[in-house]
């Protein structure tokens, strides 16, 4: 059987969301794209191709090689774009299987042929290609567009046991799976009309708090006294949050713990959104949301009516930010300011009433053992030389 290689083209647009993870590493809804991929081929991959940028950091994760081919005659490589719903033909060695844009999503290729797709991203020419249509990223609002669907087909297959904790007011008939081990306290009202909720071993529902579903909280995470979690959200692991938050996904261990509302958005990892910080996701005219995933790129139309913020890892927002429609903070940046930010920043800036300006790296590293030594982590050498790169962006 050819050895599973999971690759990252880099084609994809998605802004600050890959400045510091390769596209598969991305949580697309309960679990990572790599996870679901996973699951649909019933098999583990045997190495992973990456941006180059990226080698160093990815290879603090995982145990298998990067950019390096596994042992095998023949491989067959799958882009970490897809989003691992719907099926992947089975291939033959010299079958590929490409999306509508000319992307590859899969190949079985010989050892010898692998490379001209993980450097080059396009098949080789004596390879026997069909287009299919299977959900790929391209954009960061594909993943709001396709955050629905994920997120139902990782909840059906969670292995959290069904039920709930007598105290839990449901309404619905949808599936309910709150881990035994999860601490849930009185008055927590759980709305599964519209889809299943999850809960995992070791999150925290405070009182008071309304969970509609489909949502998932994941383990570690924290739901605070009287927040409003509606359908289509996920709270990655480790999280703490309250307020209102709906149809967005926080990837991991960031904060946005008071008061303040938060739709449609995208949320990186080791982010501090401050009490009261608000998110549009709708203009006042109805009209179609557009974006600029990165600040030294084209604003473009997202087919979107509803779109919020798109937050980079490692950004902090101020008390009462106010976060624009379509709005897209680079990795790195701090917002204290009383008007909103730009609508789209570039990594590493410091934004202030006098103004925008670049983020000390001194600072900033500064802050972030600070921040992540509180979650018995610490900034690494390959992440250190990641950030110092961006921000020279």
């Amino acid at each position: 059987m050819p050895r599973l290689v999971i690759f990252d083209d880099g084609r994809g647009q998605l802004g600050p969301m890959v400045d510091l993870r390769p596209a598969f590493d991305l949580r697309t809804g309960a679990h990572r794209s790599l996870e679901r991929i996973e699951r649909r081929l019933s098999r583990f991959p045997a190495a992973w191709w990456v941006p180059q940028e990226l080698a160093a950091l990815w290879s603090e994760s995982t145990e298998h090689p990067v950019n390096e081919l596994p042992d095998g005659d023949s491989l067959l490589l799958v882009n970490g774009r897809w989003l691992g719903l719907g099926d992947l033909p089975d291939l033959g060695v010299g079958q590929g299987v490409i999306a509508a844009d000319g992307s590859v999503i899969a190949a079985c290729l010989t050892r010898d042929d692998a490379p001209h797709v993980l450097n080059g991203g396009d098949l080789p020419d004596a390879v026997d290609a069909t287009v299919v249509d299977l959900p790929m990223l391209m954009y960061p609002w594909d993943l709001i567009a396709s955050l629905s669907s994920c997120l139902l087909d990782d909840l059906e297959a969670s292995s959290t046991p069904l039920g709930c904790p007598d105290q839990v007011a449901v309404v619905g008939t949808a599936a309910v799976r709150i881990h035994p081990e999860a601490v849930v306290f009185p008055n927590v009202v759980v709305d599964a009309s519209a889809g299943p909720v999850v809960v995992a071993r070791g999150a925290t529902i405070r009182p008071g708090a309304v969970l509609s579903g489909p949502c998932h909280v994941a383990r570690g995470a924290m739901i605070a006294d009287r927040a409003v979690i509606r359908g289509g959200t996920v709270i990655g692991p480790g999280c703490k949050v309250g307020g209102e938050i709906g149809s967005s996904v926080f990837q991991g261990r960031s904060n946005k713990a008071h008061d303040g509302y938060l739709g449609d958005s995208w949320v990186g990892e080791w982010v501090n959104l401050g009490a009261g910080t608000i998110t549009s996701n709708l203009l006042n005219t109805y009209s179609e949301v557009t974006m600029r995933p990165s600040a030294d790129g084209p604003r473009m139309r997202t087919g979107r009516t509803f779109l919020g913020s798109i937050v980079g890892d490692h950004v902090k927002t101020a008390i009462g930010t106010l976060l624009a429609t379509g709005t897209v903070l680079g990795t790195g940046c701090m917002i204290a300011a009383s008007t909103p930010p730009p609508s789209s920043m570039r990594p590493l800036r410091w934004f202030t009433d006098d103004g925008d300006k670049p983020y000390r790296t001194d600072k900033l590293f500064e802050s972030l053992e600070a921040v992540m030594a509180r979650r018995g982590q610490h900034v690494s050498d390959a992440l250190r030389a990641r950030l110092e790169i961006l921000s020279q962006t």
